[in-house]
């Protein structure tokens, strides 16, 4: 009756693209958008397992096709 609301996020898709930026080093990796005109990056959520970013994919409805990776 009470359950937990699905949400889902949306981004500019004209402006914005899905990138994941993961550390050399540490091999830490965050998930975010990066403005296509500026450069800037957007973080969105740390990327801890796959399960963290099929959450990231789904909540975006972004393809896996679709995401980059910058190091």
């Amino acid at each position: 009756m009470f359950g937990k609301k699905k949400r889902t996020g949306s981004y500019d898709r004209d402006n914005q693209v899905p990138v994941i930026r993961a550390s050399i080093c540490t091999g830490e990796k965050v998930a975010g958008f990066k403005d296509v005109h500026t450069g800037k990056f957007k973080e969105e959520m740390v990327v801890r397992s796959d399960r963290d970013m099929q959450e990231f994919l789904r909540f975006y409805g972004i393809s896996s096709e679709e995401i980059r990776k910058e190091w």
